[in-house]
């Protein structure tokens, strides 16, 4: 544990240490992390209520997330959309607008947003699909993460998903239709 804390603060201040990355990831800070309601999120019809809530060993529950960002010109304005099923009142989808960004830091948006979901409803296992190559290769440690930008989003989904037992996996574009639909949906409305 002292070592979580230790490293934390080794990378804390090595990334407001740097000057010239400074500014860039200040304006990256564009999420914030609250369970409280946030107009911005539509949910959208949710599944038979009769639905058995699937649960880890210790009745904790899992959950599986299709997410996807996406933008109108890179950058431009953006939206994300992410689909969670396991939830005992069925699936859950998320619209939402999230500003003028590009598309890696609104795929990055969504993959927070399905994680903030999993860690406040006290998940156990959260296994998500995403069609981006760079979040999922960075996230599996396939790719390092150097882009300044997206530094910070990156750290704090590698620090909320050792809050769970987390998977990540490539889908194609097309069987994410879904949370891609919902994305579109939200950059639309607000765009």
């Amino acid at each position: 544990m002292e070592s979580e804390n230790q490293l934390f603060r080794l990378l804390h201040n090595e990334m407001h240490n740097k000057g010239a990355n400074r500014k860039v990831l200040k304006g990256n800070q564009i999420i914030v992390l609250t369970l409280a309601g946030d107009e911005r999120i539509v949910q959208m019809g949710r599944g038979r209520r009769n639905r058995a809530k699937k649960q880890h060993r210790d009745g904790m529950p899992e959950f599986v997330a299709y997410v996807d960002g996406g933008c109108l010109g890179n950058p431009g304005p953006s939206g994300i959309g992410v689909v969670i099923s396991g939830d005992e009142d069925g699936p859950v989808r998320i619209a939402k607008w999230i500003g003028r960004q590009d598309n890696n830091v609104a795929e990055y948006a969504a993959l927070m947003e399905a994680l903030q979901y999993a860690i406040a409803r006290k998940a156990a296992k959260l296994h998500v699909y995403s069609d981006s190559e760079v979040v999922v290769r960075q996230m599996t440690g396939e790719y390092e993460c150097r882009s300044p930008r997206l530094y910070s989003l990156h750290w704090t989904c590698r620090k909320l998903a050792r809050s769970l037992a987390f998977s990540i996996s490539h889908v194609p574009r097309e069987s994410n239709s879904e949370a891609n639909g919902l994305a579109q949906s939200a950059l639309r409305r607000r765009g």
